[in-house]
């Protein structure tokens, strides 16, 4: 019976498709292989170079025939042929690569790389041409090569800053600029309450905004920034409520603001004093951060508005509370950083908010505000700037004193950025000027050597936010004039602002005015229904050609009358009236005088009434005054008859 079911088994298992399990793994000498290989090379380079010395020889004689013959390979070749492809499987895919099919090719059409109309050039002109555009070409080369190690050796010429295109925000400050990840959509805000959002794609040559809101109403905005899916927008302004927007502008949630009366900050759900910096965490896209003057940083989540996450609490040395003035999250999200105004930089764990990790007590002046702080894209490297007027880099693993430090850049504003460049090679920063006193600067300082490479004059005020794109390769900044710049390279840049300057301003759309009224009325007979128009456009093409309809009217006439037309007393009805009023000079305070002024005239020369009754009427009579009414007139208001 076993003997019986073991074919059968076989046979379930070839059907199956696992017959061949259990038996033994083929090996390979993969040293044998490689220096079968090699060899191969060697020989077939051997054979081409031969090959190559022959065609010249016989292109130099003029003798086909044996360039024919040259041509074809020997018998023997044939032979290590085949037994190289026999050799091993990596080198048969190569030789079925490079073998021809069909009879072999000419060496005059092989050796002439371009399709020649005509008869052949001689050959010592050809050569001559052959060599001299082989040696342009290796020169050409060679220069390409060097040029393009040039620019990876050299980051100053990877600064995109040969073309730019100014974004009108306002007249003040721009103290705020956020971009989406994507580099679809910036957005700008200012001291005059304004955020602004512009659409590169969706935007021509006029360059305007296609929103502006007051999102936090008459609260300067600090800083603006889009999460990490660029679907919301962190708005910190002025007040000490943060605000999430989406990207259309409307509200997504506003933190809750905290007791002030409340002492010990943990214990309150919220900021209690002004806002100075927010930003969002790089990988948990639901979770940013904010600081403020009631001495806390704060972290929130976006789906619970009603009280913040952890509670990062600055201390002095002497263990008192100082205001933090800038915040930030490490690369990977797991430290949170922050710079105080007694010019510390303090710098916790994420999950560990009681203690400092890293701490320097004199980073900066005491008493100034730093402005910024960023960390590397390596994630070792922080970047701070003072509000001392000095940019300096630190490394997180040594952090007591600074690895470079740049003086003399000066500072007004207390959200003066700095960045670094999307290789890590650069480090760059906004320099401040008083008014007319000169052009703000963006400085760019080499990271290793912290020289300064390069700068660029932005305009006659001061720069204040800078903002370097990964992805666009564009550098934003915003100015203390109200302007925001954008610099590209049309080579190295993408996208962003690329998408905006190649399209033309849109016409703009004049009032079209009907040329005569229609009157909808659905439910009329149709012999009674008016036609309806379908285009503006065409009707009012048709009333062009109308002479009556297209007649302009007679402008009113200035000064002396001509024409047969009169000069008229005024421009509109108002004007008239007022002039012919001026011009009456008559009292009508008193009735009676005014009736009785017409009365002499009326009695010399009857016209109306008394020449129809002059036969008929009779003389009138009237009575004489006497004592009993002028002492009636004489009585006292109140015994006077009431009638």
């Amino acid at each position: 019976m076993d003997e019986e079911k073991l074919p059968s088994d076989g046979d379930i298992g070839s059907v199956m498709g696992f017959s061949g399990f259990g038996k033994k793994a083929r090996t390979f000498d993969l040293e044998a292989i490689f220096e079968q290989t090699r060899r191969t090379a060697i020989e077939r380079s051997q054979r081409v170079l031969e090959d190559q010395q022959k065609g010249a020889q016989v292109e130099e004689e003029g003798e086909s025939s044996k360039s024919v013959k040259t041509s074809v390979p020997s018998q023997r070749d044939k032979a290590a042929a085949r037994n190289q492809q026999s050799g091993t499987s990596s080198s048969d895919s190569s030789d079925s690569d490079s073998e021809l099919v069909g009879p072999p090719v000419p060496p005059q059409h092989g050796a002439q790389e371009d399709d020649l109309v005509g008869p052949p050039l001689p050959s010592g002109y050809r050569d001559n041409t052959a060599n001299s555009d082989d040696d342009d070409d290796d020169d050409s080369e060679a220069d390409t090569k060097d040029e393009d190690d040039d620019d990876d050796d050299n980051p100053v010429k990877k600064i995109p800053d040969t073309h730019e295109i100014i974004l009108q925000h306002g007249t003040k400050t721009v103290s705020a600029l956020g971009l989406d990840p994507s580099g679809a959509r910036l957005v700008t805000g200012g001291y005059d309450y304004d955020v602004r959002f512009w659409d590169f794609a969706g935007m021509d040559q006029a360059l305007q905004a296609f929103r502006t809101l007051q999102p936090c109403e008459c609260h300067q905005i600090k800083s603006l920034q889009y999460s990490i899916t660029g679907d919301v927008l962190l708005v910190v302004s002025g007040n000490a409520q943060a605000k999430v927007l989406d990207r259309d502008g409307f509200n997504v949630m506003e933190c809750i603001k905290g007791d002030q009366y409340i002492v010990d900050m943990a214990n309150t759900k919220g900021h209690t004093a002004m806002l100075n910096c927010g930003c969002w965490h790089p990988k948990i896209k639901e979770e940013f951060m904010t600081c403020s003057n009631d001495g806390t940083v704060r972290t929130w989540d976006v789906n619970s508005e009603k009280k913040h996450k952890s509670v990062f609490k600055p201390r002095s040395q002497q263990g008192k509370k100082v205001v933090p003035t800038c915040c930030t999250y490490s690369r990977d999200g797991k430290l949170v950083a922050a710079g105080c105004q007694d010019g510390t930089i303090q710098i916790w764990d994420r999950n560990m908010s009681v203690h400092t990790k890293f701490h320097c007590r004199q980073a900066h002046t005491p008493g100034s505000d730093t402005s910024c702080l960023c960390f590397s894209y390596d994630g070792i490297t922080l970047a701070s700037r003072g509000g001392d007027d000095t940019l300096k880099i630190w490394d997180i693993r040594n952090f007591r004193k600074p690895v470079n430090e740049a003086n003399r850049l000066t500072n007004y504003f207390s959200m003066t950025d700095c960045c670094f460049s999307p290789d890590d090679r650069l480090v760059v920063t906004g320099t401040s000027v008083k008014k007319e006193e000169g052009n703000g600067k963006l400085v760019f300082f080499d990271r290793a050597s912290f020289q300064k490479v390069y700068e660029i004059e932005v305009t006659n005020a001061s720069v204040v936010r800078c903002l370097w794109h990964p992805k666009l390769n564009q550098i934003m900044v915003g100015t203390g004039n109200g302007l925001a710049k954008v610099y590209y390279d049309p080579v190295k840049s993408h996208r962003g602002a690329k998408l905006c300057v190649v399209k033309s301003k849109r016409k703009e759309k004049h009032a079209e005015t009907l040329t005569q009224d229609y009157i909808i009325t659905p439910h009329a007979l149709p012999m009674f229904r008016e036609a309806r128009q379908r285009s503006t456009r065409k009707q009012l093409e048709k009333d062009r050609l109308d002479p009556k309809k297209s007649h302009k009217p007679e402008p009113p006439v200035s000064g002396p009358g001509r024409g047969g037309r009169v000069a008229a007393h005024g421009g509109t009805l108002s004007s008239f009236i007022v002039k012919n009023i001026a011009l009456d000079k008559t009292d009508d305070s008193n009735p009676r005088e005014a009736i009785l002024r017409h009365a002499k005239e009326a009695s010399e020369n009857p016209y109306w009434i008394a020449p129809a009754y002059e036969q008929t009427q009779p003389e009138p009579l009237f009575a004489e005054e006497s004592e009993e009414d002028e002492e009636a007139d004489k009585e006292p208001e109140w015994k006077k008859r009431k009638i």
